[in-house]
């Protein structure tokens, strides 16, 4: 096989393999570097991915609102103000303006997926001696179930919705007593009142959602709120979710509605995913300049003891860049081997730790985010930081004169 390798490959791996101690520690630190890296990447994105999944099966990427109404200053025939002071407003519970041509207008978009009008509003549930303060959603499931996953968290019946059905949160549920086929009496502020049958019950893994959570029909939500015929909130699908604030200030412009994305209501997270990204960088970056730092130590002594194979090598006619070529690919070698055996290292460990530690209640606790970008990514910023690591004792390497270092 060496007979096929250039000459600066042959020396190269000569010269790792006679100092095999030296170079399995090199391997070693490289290795677990690398391992580090792979580790916390899959991780964080693992997490990002869990997260993210959570939230967009839980509420719509864009929800379009009616604008709030706003106080204006009464004047009088000449223009001076009767009121000094204005009062705002409560905001009524109201249906958007036109909303079945705003609805089609977005569902026209190519960047829009999916568009479903809902009627949301408070409720009282009373069942006996118990009652509840509820959030009650009203919408066509066979479109709104495709934006919000609500049969994803179903934990006891269906998620059926005829007229006088209603889907109700486990916390709720718990605390009116009823079950799947009781009912339940719900009343609005408005004086809207129907008994509902209990057809599901849901989990959505947070405590507030529910102990409010209610779903039931479009038309049934639009008679218990007093909006015949109208819709408080249009919820969007988009193909590129995070260009989801972009698309919604850009239909904020064109319809008279407020529209609010995913990424704006949960800031928050994106602030402690930025955060978590800036730290998963800053350590790989320190990971790596002990890799490198690791790699250039081993070499420069390497160069050292070399000195007069060196020399030798320069008498029987190596050009300085044939000497500083060894040295080069000695270290996108080791980087390179190295990030080989730490992708390994890190996958293993990613599946042991994915497998064994688990939440309360027996499931994952992030998905498992392994891809052919990440491991290629570790093999070329290894490869490329041992040969960077290499470059200052390869020049060392190649100033050397033949004739002292033969002496020395």
């Amino acid at each position: 096989m060496n007979r096929w390798l250039p000459f600066e490959w042959i020396a190269a791996l000569r010269f790792l393999a006679e100092g095999r101690m030296q170079t399995v520690f090199i391997l070693g630190g490289v290795t677990i570097g690398v391992g580090v890296i792979v580790f916390m990447s899959a991780m964080l994105a693992g997490l990002q991915a869990n997260f993210i999944r959570r939230v967009l099966t839980s509420q719509p990427q864009i929800q379009l609102l009616p604008r709030e109404e706003a106080a204006r200053p009464l004047r009088a025939v000449r223009g001076v103000i009767e009121a000094a002071v204005v009062q705002r407003p409560t905001q009524r519970i109201l249906s958007i303006d036109q909303w079945q041509a705003i609805a089609a207008a977005v569902r026209a978009r190519p960047d829009v997926l999916v568009v479903a009008p809902t009627v949301a509003g408070s409720a009282l549930a009373v069942r006996g001696d118990a009652s509840r303060s509820i959030s009650v959603v009203g919408m066509d499931p066979a479109q709104y179930f495709r934006i919000v996953r609500v049969p994803d968290y179903l934990v006891a019946g269906e998620a059926r919705l005829g007229t006088d059905d209603i889907v109700v949160g486990s916390e709720l549920a718990r605390n009116l007593g009823a079950g799947v086929g009781d009912r339940i009496n719900v009343t609005t502020a408005r004086g809207g009142q129907r008994t509902l049958t209990v057809t599901g019950i849901v989990d959505f893994g947070n405590k507030g959602a529910n102990e409010r959570s209610t779903y039931v029909a479009l038309r049934t939500a639009q008679s218990l709120l007093d909006l015949v015929g109208g819709a408080t909130t249009i919820d969007v699908t988009v193909a590129d979710i995070y260009a989801a604030d972009v698309i919604a200030r850009d239909i904020a412009g064109m319809a008279p509605v407020k529209a609010d994305s995913w990424i704006t209501t949960n800031a928050q997270f994106f602030t402690a995913v930025r955060a978590q990204q800036t730290s998963n960088t800053l350590i790989r970056l320190f990971v790596g300049l002990s890799v490198a730092f690791g790699i250039a130590a081993v070499l420069v002594v390497s160069v050292i003891q070399r000195s007069k194979d060196i020399g030798i090598l320069r008498a029987m006619g190596a050009s300085r860049g044939r000497i500083l070529r060894i040295f080069l690919v000695q270290g996108g070698v080791l980087g390179f081997a190295g990030s080989v055996l730490g992708s390994v290292l890190g996958a293993g460990s990613l599946f042991l730790w994915h497998r064994w530690f688990r939440q309360a209640d027996g499931s994952e606790l992030f998905p498992l985010v392994l891809t052919a970008d990440l491991f290629a990514a570790a093999a070329m910023l290894a490869a490329l930081t041992g040969v960077l690591a290499a470059l200052a004792p390869a020049v060392r390497a190649a100033s050397i004169d033949p004739v002292d270092a033969i002496r020395g």
